[in-house]
């Protein structure tokens, strides 16, 4: 992370590699600022998104940009998305992204990919 002014922490997204994860290919930034209790993640959603569940995590996808139709699994029930659209997605809840999109991700508490569960 390139140094921040003061005690204030600036990350540039499109400096971060990007990792594998279940929905397709994350960014995740401040898991190494001890005075931020979550992460911030930019992911892009692939068309094999995994369904999922955390048993720890909160995370709240804001939809970026979206194709057409594209929809958020979570549990029994699925939602129309739209570039806007905010979800928050407690623990417990079996969660799968449906089209391509990308996704600002807030997660309390720090994202912890051992805590990605799979039925």
């Amino acid at each position: 992370m390139p140094a921040s002014p003061g005690r204030c922490q600036v990350v540039d997204f499109a400096t971060i590699p990007g990792v594998p994860c279940p929905c397709g290919l994350a960014r995740r930034a401040f898991s190494d600022v001890d005075e931020f209790p979550g992460t911030i993640h930019v992911t892009e959603i692939s068309a094999t998104a995994q369904r999922h569940y955390h048993r720890r995590l909160t995370e709240t996808y804001y939809i970026l940009e979206c194709a057409p139709h594209a929809t958020i699994q979570l549990d029994d029930e699925e939602v129309s998305l739209r570039p806007g659209v905010c979800v928050v997605i407690p623990p417990g809840v079996r969660h799968r992204a449906v089209g391509k999109m990308k996704v600002l991700i807030v997660v309390f508490p720090k994202f912890d990919p051992e805590d990605e569960w799979f039925d």
